[in-house]
């Protein structure tokens, strides 16, 4: 597999499942910015802000490559479908998605407390034109179960397990994935400004026996205190390259 070009958009992409990529990086001459906003904004206010934004910095909608988005609660399979359904409409509006083949890197997790009442945006990311930038990517969330089946609850690792050994199983798949999905980029941990967790579990334990090493910490570790967004699933993991956050 190979990435493809979202040309309109400044960015290349890792090609995934209907709902998202497996993560995005800037093209040569443009590198993305992040932007987080105050308080998570209900999905629909979210697109409008987003579009007012990059319309205010002269970015067309198809800049738009990357999302972090925050839920009520977990979804069932059958309930998250339905979601991605809503949630691509926007996306084929701006011509950033065509069929089912989506350029957008996403993450969506659910916080443990705290939660919004609906699905809504907790922060985004998008290319700007600078000849001089260093690369910038910013890779998809993954929990413990490979993309592309048929289901989720057939393929989890260690389902309905939540044991340290159990999570250590979880976050190692989690870790290989987001190592594969740096790698279509040429990147990996030691490129990486930001490494993102989310879980409810204890991940105290993970620090010497899978993070440090692999050396996910060069930066500090950010716990979101959240879940995945399918029941079962109970560790996931998102990272980035860039160099240019700011909040709304």
């Amino acid at each position: 597999m190979q990435t493809k070009t979202m040309a309109a958009g400044g960015y290349h992409y890792i090609p995934g499942v209907m709902q998202y990529s497996a993560g995005v990086a800037a093209l040569e001459g443009y590198r993305i910015v992040r932007a987080r906003f105050f308080d998570v904004v209900p999905m629909k206010e979210g697109f409008e802000r987003i579009a007012a934004h990059l319309a205010e910095i002269g970015r067309p909608p198809e800049a738009f490559c990357a999302c972090e988005m925050r839920s009520p609660g977990q979804f069932s399979e059958d309930g998250f479908a339905a979601f991605n359904t809503l949630y691509a409409e926007t996306l084929r509006a701006w011509n950033i998605m065509e069929g089912d083949d989506n350029p957008v890197a996403r993450s969506n997790i659910c916080p443990e407390i705290g939660a919004p009442e609906e699905p809504g945006f907790h922060a985004f990311c998008y290319t700007v034109k600078d000849g001089d930038a260093p690369k910038t990517f910013a890779i998809a969330g993954s929990g413990e179960v490979p993309e592309g089946k048929a289901n989720y609850r057939d393929h989890i690792v260690r389902p309905g397990e939540t044991s340290p050994e159990a999570i250590r199983e979880k976050a190692a798949f989690v870790l290989n994935e987001m190592e594969r999905r740096m790698g279509f980029f040429g990147g990996k941990w030691a490129d990486t400004t930001a490494a993102q967790i989310y879980s409810v579990h204890d991940i105290h334990p993970l620090i010497e026996t899978e993070l440090a090493p692999r050396g996910v910490h060069r930066n500090g570790l950010a716990w979101h205190y959240n879940r995945p967004p399918i029941v079962g699933l109970e560790y996931e993991m998102d990272c980035r390259r860039v160099f240019d956050e700011i909040v709304l």
